[in-house]
C-alpha cells in the first residue's frame, strides 16, 4: 500500500459515494488508474464493503449499548451463529480480561436490550453499559500521507 493507496482509502471513509472521477481529479491521476487501484484494494481485500453510516435515532433504535460476555471456549461454536442472527448487534469482538465478547449493540427500547441480556445469560454472564452520548462517533481510520 502505497501513498496513494493511503489517500483513496482515506477519502472513501469521508465520503464513500466519491465517484472515479472526483477521485481521479481530486488524486491528479487518470480514472482508469483510479479503478485499477480501487479493485486492487477491493481484491487484496483492503476494502471489505461498502456502507452507508445510519443515524440510529432516527431509525427508531435509540438505546446503544456495548455489553460484555463472559463465555467459555467450548461455547462459541453455539454462541457465534446465534449472534450472527440478531441484526441488533452492531459489532461483536473477542477480548481480553474478565469478559471474552464485546458487544456494539443497539435497540428500540431498554425492554428489548433487557429481553437481548436475558437471552445471553444462557451462554454467561453479562456486563452492559449503555450510552449517553458519543463525542466521536465511527470515523473509520485516516491515513496520514506524506505531501
Amino acid at each position: 500500500m502505497d501513498e496513494l493507496d493511503k489517500k483513496i482509502l482515506t477519502l472513501l471513509q469521508q465520503q464513500g459515494r466519491l465517484s472515479i472521477k472526483k477521485l481521479s481529479e481530486t488524486l491528479f491521476i487518470t480514472a482508469p488508474a483510479v479503478s485499477q487501484r480501487l479493485r486492487h484494494l477491493e481484491e487484496s481485500g483492503l476494502i471489505q464493503n461498502y456502507q452507508a453510516t445510519i443515524d440510529y435515532e432516527r431509525a427508531s433504535l435509540p438505546i446503544k449499548a456495548y455489553v460484555h460476555l463472559s463465555i467459555e471456549p467450548h461455547q462459541k461454536p453455539e454462541f457465534y451463529p446465534f449472534i450472527q442472527k440478531i441484526p441488533n448487534v452492531l459489532e461483536c469482538d473477542c477480548v481480553t480480561g474478565p469478559y471474552s465478547m464485546l458487544m456494539k449493540v443497539v435497540f428500540e427500547s431498554t425492554r428489548s436490550l433487557d429481553q437481548f441480556i436475558n437471552d445471553l445469560h444462557k451462554f454467561g454472564r453479562t456486563n452492559t453499559q449503555i450510552v449517553f452520548s458519543t463525542p466521536v462517533s465511527a470515523r473509520g481510520y485516516f491515513f496520514q500521507t506524506e505531501h
